[in-house]
């Protein structure tokens, strides 16, 4: 069954769009150096950029305390425990089980991000973090993101673009040299297949192309286009055409659904 909204709780209050801050550098190396140690130390890596995803949204939205927020192709639920944690109804979505992993969290639901099982508008805040560079349609999944989002609400969308130095995944920066050649350079070095494949589970996401898309909807706004994670011109960089699509490395669109 779709999650309901709380009832009987206090009202909303939209929180302020933050004016010209930048994150810190502090906190830009912190996350630099979780990331050196995402395979050896998985928990600590995910767990802070947990914690950071959901500063991020708190910071654009208010807290999520008592809010529906639905976590959209969260793997094995870093995110959807951390907004938990902070009181959120919280519920994920991820359409591969392995990708759960052995203790995917309470009323975890597999399902297909083209295709969500829940009804119009049900979320106060909608959230995809490095999803969409591994759907083969950006648009439809945007679309679907949209629809279950409450008007007025919240949509969190960050993705790894493709000319990014991380865009090739587990093979960057290699990728700039060919995909094929990047994966068989992988195999040789490591013994083992790479995980993604381009064209079957990761695709050649733009920052230019994504943006002319989003901000064509008419049932969204954008609130904020920047780099998720520079400490300094966060936004800056995603104004300048080309610049943005090697110096972004990921992506935060914050989206505002519009009025039905």
């Amino acid at each position: 069954m779709p999650p309901k909204r709380p009832r009987g709780g206090a009202a909303h209050v939209t929180a302020p769009r933050p004016q010209g801050k930048d994150p810190s550098l502090r906190r830009s190396l912190a996350l630099f150096r979780a990331f050196l140690h995402e395979q050896d130390d998985p928990e600590s890596c995910y767990s802070l950029l947990a914690r950071d995803a959901a500063d991020q949204v708190e910071a654009y939205d208010g807290p999520v305390a008592g809010r529906t927020v639905v976590d959209v192709g969260g793997g094995s639920g870093y995110f959807t425990e951390e907004f938990r944690r902070r009181g959120a109804h919280a519920f994920l979505f991820e359409p591969d089980m392995a990708e759960l992993g052995e203790k995917p969290p309470d009323s975890a639901v597999v399902a297909d991000g083209y295709l969500l099982p829940l009804r119009d508008g049900v979320a106060d805040v909608t959230f995809s973090s490095n999803v969409l560079e591994h759907v083969a349609d950006p648009e439809t999944f945007l679309s679907e993101l949209a629809r279950v989002t409450r008007p007025g609400g919240l949509i969190y969308v960050s993705f790894t673009n493709w000319l990014s130095p991380w865009g090739g995944h587990e093979w960057a920066p290699w990728h700039y040299f060919g995909a094929e050649r990047a994966r068989a350079r992988y195999l040789r070095r490591t013994g083992r297949p790479a995980k993604h494949t381009l064209g079957e589970n990761l695709f050649a996401v733009h920052i230019g192309s994504t943006l002319r898309q989003v901000r064509a909807r008419d049932d969204v706004t954008v609130v904020s286009a920047r780099s998720r994670y520079w400490p300094f011109l966060a936004e800056a960089v995603v104004k300048a055409p080309v610049l943005r699509e090697f110096a972004t490395w990921n992506l935060l669109l914050i989206l505002r659904r519009c009025p039905t």
